[in-house]
């Protein structure tokens, strides 16, 4: 029952018998938060594990986004298995019991499941649309049980699907369209496969994979070929994680324990190589330490930015080819194909750090994808000239106010010999307001004079002692400032 209901009920009660009103509202709480007598309920999170249950109990809070059913001995799953829908469950656990099959339907109650354990039980097969419906699910454990045989299309519906773990079954085929392509996940970025009876691998397709995340496939039986060691070399030289965690569970330790040395494998060091095109243009690429010719039946695997490719499979008319001699051939060059290509091959050695198996492609101008960085450095020199320059000039509008400021003297009124005087007040401003008393100059000195021209009035000569006025008019002259600055 919806708290709102609940609400509206109990104000109809109280209104008619206050005491009724009371007990309705107990009875009626304790029927909203009931918790199965089986199980632990805190907030969303409802535990039923360890309780033996054949089934799950009838009374389940709808409420829970999370629900532990493990460790009991649930038999299968129907398509009616839980008490009715429940819309926010986001994590189910079903670990731990007796579930040997699971019907089409049978998760239609919960369409917004992120999480699913089904680890520790007795399937022995996968097959198509038992997980219909989940579109949302992102995890998905399988770990831990019977599984042989995987169906096409059981993944199908699991578009949103990140991390799949089927370690510890019985799996003995790697089938390839399970885990991609348009009838698998999208988004897988973990796949576990460790501990299955997995022979051989789809090298290319495994490449593939690893580019979009982690592909564990240790404690298989795998057998070792020059195709899984050219594949665990580069692994090991791209320090994929992997791998290198688990790298006493792989075969093929040791790149010598098997003849696998190629005619037209160089024992030279490998460096880093940059190759350019231009747009629309071709360009081959050799992989780094093949020489020519090489080997009858070498397979040359290069991985690109997006996929992977070998020697045998590419189509010679396709964008993306290598061709029989392990070249590279990129045709009708994109701006998008620039990045990094990895040469694998197997080698006689796995390599030293330093060495380099892959290499730089760079389609268009190769200043390019520095331009970038060259705008904002130019940008910002640009910025920090036009600050200095606005500085500056602000520092010396304060140094000359500051100047003109300072302590002032006033100034003698002097007259001209003809009589006439100057009818402009001067005003001086000395370093030493004393200077102006005593008509001394110094050399450290500075002066300042102001001339204000009285009507039409030309000032003609000033006080000799303090500086001399050359003829000015009003049109011509109406503030003459002069500077004595000692050196």
């Amino acid at each position: 029952m919806h708290v709102s209901t609940v609400v509206a009920v109990f104000r109809r009660a109280a209104m008619r018998a206050p005491a009724a009103a009371l007990s309705l509202l107990l009875c009626l709480l304790s029927h909203v938060a009931s918790c199965p007598s089986s199980c632990l309920c805190a907030s969303d999170i409802i535990s039923c594990s360890g309780g033996g249950l054949s089934s799950p109990p009838p009374d389940l809070p709808s409420y829970a986004s999370r629900l532990d059913l493990s460790h009991n001995a649930l038999l299968g799953l129907s398509a009616g298995w839980l008490p009715g829908p429940f819309h926010r469950l986001a994590s189910l656990v079903l670990c731990k019991n007796l579930i040997s099959q699971i019907q089409v339907g049978a998760f239609a109650g919960t369409p917004h499941l992120l999480s699913l354990d089904l680890s520790s039980n007795r399937l022995t097969s996968l097959n198509e649309s038992i997980f219909a419906g989940l579109t949302k699910l992102e995890e998905l454990l399988l770990i831990g049980n019977r599984i042989r045989r995987i169906g096409p299309g059981s993944f199908s519906d699991l578009v949103g699907l990140r991390r799949l773990y089927l370690s510890s079954n019985r799996l003995t085929n790697f089938t390839v369209e399970i885990y991609e392509g348009p009838s698998g996940p999208h988004n897988l970025t973990h796949l576990d496969l460790s501990y299955n009876q997995l022979s051989t691998v789809p090298v290319q397709s495994v490449m593939s994979l690893s580019l979009r995340g982690g592909v564990y496939l240790q404690e298989n039986p795998l057998r070792c070929d020059c195709t899984l060691l050219a594949l665990l070399q580069y692994w090991t030289w791209k320090q994929y994680r992997p791998l290198v965690d688990f790298r006493e569970e792989f075969p093929c330790r040791e790149a010598a324990s098997f003849n696998c040395t190629p005619v037209g494998v160089s024992d030279m060091p490998l460096q880093a190589q940059t190759y350019h095109a231009e747009p629309g243009g071709r360009i081959r690429i050799p992989c780094p330490g093949l020489t020519l010719p090489v080997q009858e039946g070498l397979l040359v695997f290069w991985v690109t930015p997006r996929t992977a490719l070998n020697s045998s499979g590419s189509d010679p008319t396709s964008h993306l080819a290598v061709l029989s001699n392990g070249t590279l051939e990129i045709r009708g060059a994109l701006p998008g194909d620039s990045g990094m290509y990895g040469c694998a091959v197997a080698r006689e050695r796995y390599l030293k750090p330093g060495e380099s198996l892959e290499v730089r492609v760079l389609v268009g101008n190769s200043s390019s994808s520095s331009t970038p960085g060259a705008s904002r450095r130019s940008s910002t020199e640009h910025f920090n000239t036009a600050f200095t320059t606005l500085a500056s000039c602000v520092v010396s509008i304060v140094l000359v106010l500051l100047y003109l400021y300072l302590t002032p003297c006033r100034g003698r009124e002097g007259r001209g010999k003809d009589g006439t005087g100057c009818s402009a007040r001067v005003m001086a401003l000395c370093s030493d307001p004393r200077e102006v008393e005593s008509g001394q100059r110094r050399s450290n000195g500075k002066r300042v004079a102001f001339l204000e021209p009285q009507a039409e009035e030309v000032c003609r000569t000033m006080n000799s002692g303090e500086g001399i006025l050359r003829s000015g008019t009003r049109t011509d002259s109406v503030l003459h400032v002069f500077m004595d600055l000692a050196l």
